[in-house]
Protein backbone atom coordinates (compact mmCIF):
# COMPACT_ATOMS: atom_id res chain seq x y z
CA UNK A 1 0.00 0.00 0.00
CA UNK A 2 1.33 3.41 -0.88
CA UNK A 3 0.44 6.60 0.91
CA UNK A 4 -0.73 10.00 -0.39
CA UNK A 5 -2.07 9.39 -3.92
CA UNK A 6 0.70 7.24 -5.38
CA UNK A 7 3.56 8.96 -3.57
CA UNK A 8 6.02 6.43 -2.15
CA UNK A 9 7.78 6.82 1.18
CA UNK A 10 11.44 5.96 1.71
CA UNK A 11 12.48 5.63 5.35
CA UNK A 12 16.18 5.88 6.25
CA UNK A 13 17.44 4.64 9.63
CA UNK A 14 20.75 6.41 10.42
CA UNK A 15 21.82 9.87 9.28
CA UNK A 16 25.54 9.60 8.62
CA UNK A 17 27.50 8.70 5.46
CA UNK A 18 25.55 5.76 4.01
CA UNK A 19 22.08 6.87 5.11
CA UNK A 20 22.25 10.48 3.97
CA UNK A 21 24.13 9.62 0.74
CA UNK A 22 21.27 7.22 -0.04
CA UNK A 23 18.65 9.87 0.77
CA UNK A 24 20.44 12.52 -1.32
CA UNK A 25 20.93 10.23 -4.33
CA UNK A 26 17.28 9.03 -4.22
CA UNK A 27 16.21 12.68 -4.08
CA UNK A 28 18.31 13.49 -7.18
CA UNK A 29 16.42 10.83 -9.11
CA UNK A 30 12.91 11.48 -7.75
CA UNK A 31 11.28 14.74 -6.72
CA UNK A 32 9.21 15.20 -3.53
CA UNK A 33 5.95 14.81 -5.47
CA UNK A 34 6.93 11.20 -6.30
CA UNK A 35 9.01 10.17 -3.30
CA UNK A 36 8.72 11.26 0.30
CA UNK A 37 11.95 10.71 2.28
CA UNK A 38 12.02 10.45 6.08
CA UNK A 39 15.36 9.99 7.85
CA UNK A 40 15.88 9.17 11.54
CA UNK A 41 19.12 9.99 13.38
CA UNK A 42 19.52 9.42 17.13
CA UNK A 43 22.46 11.84 17.50
CA UNK A 44 22.78 15.62 17.07
CA UNK A 45 24.62 15.55 13.72
CA UNK A 46 24.32 14.27 10.15
CA UNK A 47 26.84 13.53 7.40
CA UNK A 48 29.95 13.99 9.52
CA UNK A 49 33.44 12.56 9.19
CA UNK A 50 34.15 10.22 12.11
CA UNK A 51 37.56 9.61 10.48
CA UNK A 52 38.45 13.25 11.14
CA UNK A 53 37.81 13.13 14.90
CA UNK A 54 41.41 12.26 15.93
CA UNK A 55 42.69 15.24 13.89
CA UNK A 56 40.16 17.56 15.56
CA UNK A 57 41.12 16.24 19.01
CA UNK A 58 44.82 16.71 18.16
CA UNK A 59 44.27 20.25 16.86
CA UNK A 60 45.10 19.76 13.15
CA UNK A 61 41.40 20.43 12.37
CA UNK A 62 40.42 23.54 14.33
CA UNK A 63 36.61 23.35 14.49
CA UNK A 64 34.09 20.57 15.01
CA UNK A 65 31.91 21.95 12.22
CA UNK A 66 34.77 21.48 9.74
CA UNK A 67 33.94 17.76 9.96
CA UNK A 68 30.30 18.20 8.91
CA UNK A 69 29.85 17.63 5.18
CA UNK A 70 26.13 18.52 5.12
CA UNK A 71 24.13 20.12 7.90
CA UNK A 72 20.59 19.04 8.83
CA UNK A 73 19.33 22.32 7.33
CA UNK A 74 20.96 21.52 3.97
CA UNK A 75 19.28 18.10 3.90
CA UNK A 76 15.90 19.58 4.84
CA UNK A 77 16.24 22.22 2.13
CA UNK A 78 16.21 19.30 -0.34
CA UNK A 79 12.89 18.01 0.98
CA UNK A 80 14.31 15.30 3.19
CA UNK A 81 12.26 15.07 6.39
CA UNK A 82 15.18 14.62 8.77
CA UNK A 83 14.36 13.86 12.40
CA UNK A 84 17.34 14.35 14.73
CA UNK A 85 17.57 12.97 18.29
CA UNK A 86 15.07 10.30 17.22
CA UNK A 87 16.01 6.67 17.75
CA UNK A 88 14.40 3.83 15.82
CA UNK A 89 13.58 1.12 18.39
CA UNK A 90 11.85 -1.50 16.22
CA UNK A 91 11.59 -2.62 12.59
CA UNK A 92 8.28 -4.27 11.68
CA UNK A 93 9.18 -5.90 8.37
CA UNK A 94 5.85 -7.67 7.86
CA UNK A 95 3.89 -4.47 8.57
CA UNK A 96 6.38 -2.25 6.63
CA UNK A 97 6.78 0.26 9.45
CA UNK A 98 9.34 1.45 12.00
CA UNK A 99 8.85 2.52 15.59
CA UNK A 100 10.82 5.60 16.66
CA UNK A 101 11.34 7.30 20.02
CA UNK A 102 12.07 10.98 20.59
CA UNK A 103 15.23 10.93 22.73
CA UNK A 104 14.30 14.13 24.62
CA UNK A 105 10.61 13.48 25.39
CA UNK A 106 10.49 9.65 25.19
CA UNK A 107 7.39 9.85 22.95
CA UNK A 108 7.09 6.90 20.55
CA UNK A 109 5.35 6.63 17.18
CA UNK A 110 5.14 4.33 14.15
CA UNK A 111 6.06 5.43 10.60
CA UNK A 112 5.15 3.24 7.63
CA UNK A 113 7.40 2.81 4.60
CA UNK A 114 7.34 1.52 1.03
CA UNK A 115 11.13 1.30 0.96
CA UNK A 116 13.54 1.05 3.88
CA UNK A 117 17.27 1.84 4.19
CA UNK A 118 19.15 0.48 7.20
CA UNK A 119 22.29 2.56 7.84
CA UNK A 120 22.73 2.06 11.58
CA UNK A 121 26.53 2.11 11.43
CA UNK A 122 28.84 0.61 14.04
CA UNK A 123 29.21 0.81 17.78
CA UNK A 124 32.58 0.96 19.56
CA UNK A 125 33.57 -2.22 21.37
CA UNK A 126 33.27 -1.39 25.08
CA UNK A 127 35.17 -3.91 27.16
CA UNK A 128 33.25 -5.71 29.92
CA UNK A 129 35.60 -4.26 32.51
CA UNK A 130 35.11 -2.82 35.97
CA UNK A 131 35.29 0.98 35.57
CA UNK A 132 34.78 1.05 31.78
CA UNK A 133 31.93 3.56 32.21
CA UNK A 134 33.74 5.86 34.66
CA UNK A 135 34.04 9.58 33.90
CA UNK A 136 37.25 10.18 31.94
CA UNK A 137 36.90 6.99 29.85
CA UNK A 138 36.05 7.83 26.22
CA UNK A 139 35.14 6.16 22.95
CA UNK A 140 35.45 8.20 19.74
CA UNK A 141 32.67 7.26 17.34
CA UNK A 142 30.56 10.41 17.01
CA UNK A 143 31.07 14.18 17.16
CA UNK A 144 29.42 14.10 20.60
CA UNK A 145 32.12 11.63 21.72
CA UNK A 146 34.85 13.88 20.30
CA UNK A 147 33.45 16.92 22.10
CA UNK A 148 33.22 15.02 25.40
CA UNK A 149 36.86 13.89 25.05
CA UNK A 150 38.08 17.42 24.26
CA UNK A 151 36.20 18.70 27.34
CA UNK A 152 37.94 16.09 29.51
CA UNK A 153 41.36 16.91 28.04
CA UNK A 154 40.81 20.61 28.68
CA UNK A 155 39.75 20.02 32.28
CA UNK A 156 42.16 17.21 33.21
CA UNK A 157 44.33 18.07 36.21
CA UNK A 158 47.12 15.70 35.12
CA UNK A 159 48.66 15.03 31.71
CA UNK A 160 48.69 11.22 31.58
CA UNK A 161 46.67 9.38 28.96
CA UNK A 162 46.23 5.67 28.32
CA UNK A 163 44.91 4.40 24.98
CA UNK A 164 43.46 0.89 24.98
CA UNK A 165 43.94 -0.78 21.57
CA UNK A 166 46.38 -0.07 18.73
CA UNK A 167 44.33 -0.25 15.54
CA UNK A 168 43.75 2.81 13.33
CA UNK A 169 41.80 4.72 15.97
CA UNK A 170 44.17 3.81 18.81
CA UNK A 171 47.27 4.83 16.87
CA UNK A 172 45.70 8.07 15.57
CA UNK A 173 44.39 8.99 19.04
CA UNK A 174 47.82 8.32 20.60
CA UNK A 175 49.33 10.82 18.19
CA UNK A 176 46.53 13.35 18.85
CA UNK A 177 47.13 13.11 22.60
CA UNK A 178 50.90 13.60 22.15
CA UNK A 179 50.08 16.71 20.07
CA UNK A 180 48.01 17.95 23.04
CA UNK A 181 50.97 17.60 25.39
CA UNK A 182 49.91 14.41 27.17
CA UNK A 183 52.18 11.53 28.20
CA UNK A 184 50.74 8.56 26.32
CA UNK A 185 50.79 4.83 27.02
CA UNK A 186 49.15 2.44 24.55
CA UNK A 187 48.04 -0.95 25.91
CA UNK A 188 47.53 -3.45 23.10
CA UNK A 189 46.35 -7.07 23.08
CA UNK A 190 48.22 -7.97 19.88
CA UNK A 191 51.93 -8.72 19.59
CA UNK A 192 52.40 -5.50 17.54
CA UNK A 193 50.32 -2.38 16.85
CA UNK A 194 48.15 -2.32 13.67
CA UNK A 195 46.84 -5.88 13.54
CA UNK A 196 45.66 -5.09 9.99
CA UNK A 197 49.35 -5.53 9.08
CA UNK A 198 51.46 -8.66 9.47
CA UNK A 199 53.47 -8.49 12.74
CA UNK A 200 56.79 -7.96 10.90
CA UNK A 201 55.36 -4.74 9.41
CA UNK A 202 53.59 -3.80 12.67
CA UNK A 203 57.03 -3.80 14.32
CA UNK A 204 58.03 -0.83 12.13
CA UNK A 205 54.99 1.09 13.44
CA UNK A 206 55.90 0.12 17.01
CA UNK A 207 59.39 1.59 16.57
CA UNK A 208 58.02 4.83 15.11
CA UNK A 209 55.55 5.23 17.99
CA UNK A 210 58.31 4.79 20.55
CA UNK A 211 60.31 7.40 18.62
CA UNK A 212 57.44 9.84 19.28
CA UNK A 213 57.67 9.16 23.00
CA UNK A 214 54.60 6.91 23.12
CA UNK A 215 55.02 3.99 25.55
CA UNK A 216 53.83 0.82 23.78
CA UNK A 217 52.73 -2.14 25.89
CA UNK A 218 52.02 -5.08 23.55
CA UNK A 219 50.62 -8.55 24.21
CA UNK A 220 48.70 -7.32 27.26
CA UNK A 221 45.03 -7.39 28.28
CA UNK A 222 43.48 -4.64 30.39
CA UNK A 223 41.81 -6.21 33.44
CA UNK A 224 40.34 -3.17 35.16
CA UNK A 225 39.95 0.59 34.89
CA UNK A 226 40.53 1.94 38.38
CA UNK A 227 38.82 5.02 39.76
CA UNK A 228 39.73 7.46 42.52
CA UNK A 229 37.75 8.81 45.50
CA UNK A 230 35.91 11.20 43.16
CA UNK A 231 34.76 8.33 40.93
CA UNK A 232 36.89 9.53 37.98
CA UNK A 233 39.39 7.33 36.22
CA UNK A 234 42.85 7.21 37.82
CA UNK A 235 44.60 4.16 36.31
CA UNK A 236 44.42 1.29 33.85
CA UNK A 237 45.36 -2.09 35.30
CA UNK A 238 46.67 -5.20 33.54
CA UNK A 239 47.55 -8.51 35.20
CA UNK A 240 51.12 -7.38 35.82
CA UNK A 241 51.06 -3.59 36.04
CA UNK A 242 49.13 -0.40 36.66
CA UNK A 243 49.35 2.66 34.38
CA UNK A 244 48.28 5.98 35.93
CA UNK A 245 45.69 7.80 33.79
CA UNK A 246 43.89 11.14 33.89
CA UNK A 247 42.06 10.17 30.69
CA UNK A 248 41.47 6.82 28.94
CA UNK A 249 40.61 6.46 25.25
CA UNK A 250 39.14 3.19 23.98
CA UNK A 251 40.38 2.32 20.50
CA UNK A 252 39.46 -1.36 20.49
CA UNK A 253 37.52 -1.19 17.25
CA UNK A 254 33.86 -1.38 16.31
CA UNK A 255 31.13 -3.94 15.67
CA UNK A 256 28.18 -3.64 13.29
CA UNK A 257 25.17 -2.00 15.01
CA UNK A 258 22.63 -4.62 13.95
CA UNK A 259 20.49 -5.27 17.05
CA UNK A 260 17.37 -3.89 15.28
CA UNK A 261 18.01 -5.99 12.17
CA UNK A 262 18.64 -9.11 14.27
CA UNK A 263 15.40 -8.59 16.22
CA UNK A 264 13.55 -8.19 12.89
CA UNK A 265 14.96 -11.51 11.64
CA UNK A 266 17.06 -10.02 8.83
CA UNK A 267 20.04 -12.10 7.58
CA UNK A 268 23.38 -11.46 9.33
CA UNK A 269 26.84 -12.79 8.44
CA UNK A 270 29.63 -14.35 10.50
CA UNK A 271 30.83 -10.91 11.69
CA UNK A 272 27.35 -9.78 12.75
CA UNK A 273 26.83 -7.46 9.76
CA UNK A 274 23.81 -7.49 7.43
CA UNK A 275 24.13 -9.52 4.24
CA UNK A 276 23.15 -7.84 0.99
CA UNK A 277 23.22 -8.59 -2.73
CA UNK A 278 25.26 -6.59 -5.27
CA UNK A 279 22.56 -3.89 -5.40
CA UNK A 280 22.92 -3.54 -1.58
CA UNK A 281 19.45 -5.03 -1.04
CA UNK A 282 19.14 -7.04 2.15
CA UNK A 283 19.11 -10.65 0.98
CA UNK A 284 15.60 -11.99 0.57
CA UNK A 285 13.95 -8.56 0.91
CA UNK A 286 12.91 -6.69 -2.22
CA UNK A 287 12.26 -3.29 -0.59
CA UNK A 288 14.96 -3.12 2.14
CA UNK A 289 18.53 -1.94 1.54
CA UNK A 290 21.48 -1.67 3.92
CA UNK A 291 24.90 -0.03 3.73
CA UNK A 292 27.84 1.43 5.62
CA UNK A 293 29.34 0.08 8.82
CA UNK A 294 26.35 -2.22 9.54
CA UNK A 295 26.92 -4.52 6.53
CA UNK A 296 29.44 -7.15 5.46
CA UNK A 297 31.07 -6.79 2.05
CA UNK A 298 32.64 -9.22 -0.40
CA UNK A 299 36.44 -9.26 -0.39
CA UNK A 300 37.33 -9.65 -4.09
CA UNK A 301 40.70 -11.25 -3.28
CA UNK A 302 39.58 -13.92 -0.79
CA UNK A 303 36.08 -14.39 -2.22
CA UNK A 304 34.64 -14.21 1.31
CA UNK A 305 32.45 -11.77 3.19
CA UNK A 306 34.40 -9.38 5.39
CA UNK A 307 33.61 -6.58 7.84
CA UNK A 308 35.34 -3.37 6.72
CA UNK A 309 33.94 -0.27 8.46
CA UNK A 310 35.29 2.62 6.37
CA UNK A 311 33.85 5.94 5.22
CA UNK A 312 34.82 5.33 1.58
CA UNK A 313 32.63 2.24 1.38
CA UNK A 314 29.77 3.84 3.32
CA UNK A 315 29.53 6.72 0.83
CA UNK A 316 29.66 4.33 -2.16
CA UNK A 317 27.00 2.09 -0.57
CA UNK A 318 24.79 5.14 -0.08
CA UNK A 319 25.14 6.14 -3.74
CA UNK A 320 24.25 2.62 -4.89
CA UNK A 321 21.29 2.33 -2.51
CA UNK A 322 19.96 5.79 -3.43
CA UNK A 323 20.18 4.96 -7.13
CA UNK A 324 18.24 1.71 -6.68
CA UNK A 325 15.70 3.08 -4.20
CA UNK A 326 15.18 6.08 -6.50
CA UNK A 327 14.29 3.85 -9.45
CA UNK A 328 17.72 3.72 -11.13
CA UNK A 329 20.28 0.92 -11.06
CA UNK A 330 23.75 0.51 -9.52
CA UNK A 331 25.85 -2.18 -7.87
CA UNK A 332 28.67 -2.39 -5.33
CA UNK A 333 30.97 -5.20 -6.48
CA UNK A 334 33.10 -5.50 -3.33
CA UNK A 335 36.39 -4.36 -1.82
CA UNK A 336 40.04 -5.37 -1.87
CA UNK A 337 40.67 -4.13 1.68
CA UNK A 338 42.67 -0.94 1.18
CA UNK A 339 43.40 1.22 4.22
CA UNK A 340 45.95 3.89 5.07
CA UNK A 341 46.91 5.72 8.22
CA UNK A 342 49.74 7.73 9.70
CA UNK A 343 51.53 8.21 12.95
CA UNK A 344 53.31 11.58 12.73
CA UNK A 345 55.27 11.39 9.48
CA UNK A 346 55.17 7.58 9.23
CA UNK A 347 52.67 6.41 6.61
CA UNK A 348 51.05 3.00 7.02
CA UNK A 349 49.28 1.39 4.07
CA UNK A 350 47.79 -1.99 3.28
CA UNK A 351 45.58 -3.68 0.70
CA UNK A 352 44.49 -7.24 -0.05
CA UNK A 353 45.31 -10.16 2.23
CA UNK A 354 47.74 -10.54 5.12
CA UNK A 355 49.57 -13.84 5.56
CA UNK A 356 46.97 -15.09 8.03
CA UNK A 357 44.07 -14.11 5.71
CA UNK A 358 45.64 -16.03 2.82
CA UNK A 359 46.17 -19.09 5.05
CA UNK A 360 42.63 -18.91 6.37
CA UNK A 361 41.12 -19.13 2.87
CA UNK A 362 43.52 -21.88 1.80
CA UNK A 363 45.71 -19.90 -0.61
CA UNK A 364 49.34 -20.95 -1.03
CA UNK A 365 51.57 -17.92 -1.36
CA UNK A 366 55.05 -16.49 -1.55
CA UNK A 367 55.89 -13.42 0.56
CA UNK A 368 58.70 -10.95 -0.15
CA UNK A 369 59.84 -7.80 1.66
CA UNK A 370 62.04 -5.12 0.11
CA UNK A 371 63.63 -1.90 1.34
CA UNK A 372 63.65 1.04 -1.05
CA UNK A 373 63.36 4.83 -0.98
CA UNK A 374 60.50 7.24 -1.64
CA UNK A 375 62.50 9.21 -4.25
CA UNK A 376 65.70 8.68 -6.22
CA UNK A 377 68.38 7.98 -3.58
CA UNK A 378 70.43 11.03 -4.59
CA UNK A 379 67.45 13.43 -4.57
CA UNK A 380 67.03 15.56 -1.39
CA UNK A 381 64.45 14.22 1.04
CA UNK A 382 64.60 10.59 -0.07
CA UNK A 383 63.48 8.44 2.87
CA UNK A 384 63.37 4.68 3.44
CA UNK A 385 60.29 2.62 2.61
CA UNK A 386 59.50 -1.03 3.31
CA UNK A 387 57.20 -2.93 0.94
CA UNK A 388 55.85 -6.40 1.68
CA UNK A 389 54.08 -8.30 -1.12
CA UNK A 390 52.16 -11.58 -1.21
CA UNK A 391 51.64 -13.52 -4.46
CA UNK A 392 49.77 -16.78 -5.09
CA UNK A 393 52.30 -19.62 -5.37
CA UNK A 394 51.59 -21.19 -8.77
CA UNK A 395 49.74 -18.44 -10.62
CA UNK A 396 51.67 -15.41 -9.38
CA UNK A 397 48.41 -13.50 -8.84
CA UNK A 398 48.95 -10.54 -6.49
CA UNK A 399 47.30 -11.23 -3.11
CA UNK A 400 48.32 -8.30 -0.92
CA UNK A 401 50.68 -5.41 -0.28
CA UNK A 402 51.75 -3.61 2.92
CA UNK A 403 53.88 -0.45 2.84
CA UNK A 404 55.40 1.47 5.73
CA UNK A 405 57.50 4.55 5.05
CA UNK A 406 58.09 8.24 5.78
CA UNK A 407 56.43 9.60 2.64
CA UNK A 408 54.67 8.23 -0.40
CA UNK A 409 53.53 4.95 1.19
CA UNK A 410 49.90 5.92 1.52
CA UNK A 411 49.28 6.75 -2.13
CA UNK A 412 51.58 4.03 -3.54
CA UNK A 413 49.30 1.35 -2.11
CA UNK A 414 46.66 2.52 -4.60
CA UNK A 415 48.76 0.96 -7.40
CA UNK A 416 48.36 -2.37 -5.64
CA UNK A 417 44.64 -1.80 -5.02
CA UNK A 418 44.09 -1.34 -8.77
CA UNK A 419 46.27 -4.37 -9.55
CA UNK A 420 44.25 -6.51 -7.11
CA UNK A 421 40.96 -5.34 -8.62
CA UNK A 422 42.23 -6.19 -12.11
CA UNK A 423 43.60 -9.54 -10.84
CA UNK A 424 47.08 -8.83 -12.19
CA UNK A 425 49.97 -11.21 -11.59
CA UNK A 426 53.18 -9.90 -10.05
CA UNK A 427 54.90 -10.54 -13.41
CA UNK A 428 52.31 -8.34 -15.17
CA UNK A 429 52.86 -5.66 -12.52
CA UNK A 430 56.58 -5.43 -13.31
CA UNK A 431 55.60 -4.04 -16.74
CA UNK A 432 53.33 -1.28 -15.36
CA UNK A 433 54.18 2.12 -16.82
CA UNK A 434 54.30 4.18 -13.63
CA UNK A 435 55.23 7.84 -13.39
CA UNK A 436 58.93 8.45 -12.77
CA UNK A 437 61.12 11.45 -12.06
CA UNK A 438 63.76 11.69 -9.31
CA UNK A 439 61.64 13.88 -6.98
CA UNK A 440 58.83 11.28 -7.02
CA UNK A 441 60.41 7.84 -7.06
CA UNK A 442 63.51 5.80 -7.82
CA UNK A 443 63.76 4.62 -11.44
CA UNK A 444 62.31 1.31 -10.23
CA UNK A 445 59.31 2.21 -8.08
CA UNK A 446 59.34 0.36 -4.71
CA UNK A 447 56.10 -1.46 -5.64
CA UNK A 448 57.73 -2.70 -8.86
CA UNK A 449 60.91 -3.77 -7.04
CA UNK A 450 58.72 -5.91 -4.77
CA UNK A 451 56.74 -7.24 -7.75
CA UNK A 452 59.99 -8.22 -9.49
CA UNK A 453 61.25 -10.04 -6.42
CA UNK A 454 57.88 -11.79 -5.96
CA UNK A 455 57.78 -12.81 -9.63
CA UNK A 456 61.25 -14.36 -9.26
CA UNK A 457 60.11 -16.30 -6.20
CA UNK A 458 56.93 -17.52 -7.95
CA UNK A 459 59.01 -18.73 -10.92
CA UNK A 460 61.39 -20.46 -8.54
CA UNK A 461 58.50 -22.27 -6.83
Amino acid sequence: MSMHQGRERLVVVGGDAAGMSAASQARRLKGPEELEIVAFERGHFTSFSACGIPYWVGGAVPERDDLIARTPEEHRARDIDLRLRTEVTELDVAGQRVRARDVESGAESWTSYDKLVIATGARPVRPELPGADAPGVHGVQTLDDGQALIDTLTRAKGRRAVVVGAGYIGVEMAEALIDRGFEVTVVNRGEQPMSTLDPDMGRLVHRAMEGLGIAMVNGTEVTEIRTGEDGRVRAVATRHAEYPADVVVLGIGVRPETALARAAGLPLGAHGGLLTDLAMRVRGHENIWAGGDCVEVLNLVSGQEQYVPLGTHANKHGQVIGSNAGGGYATFPGVVGTAVSKVCDLEIARTGLREKDARRVGLEFEAVTIESTSRAGYYPGASPMTVKMLAERRTGRLLGVQIVGREGAAKRVDIAAVALTARLTVAQMTALDLGYAPPFSPVWDPVLVAARKAAGKVRGS
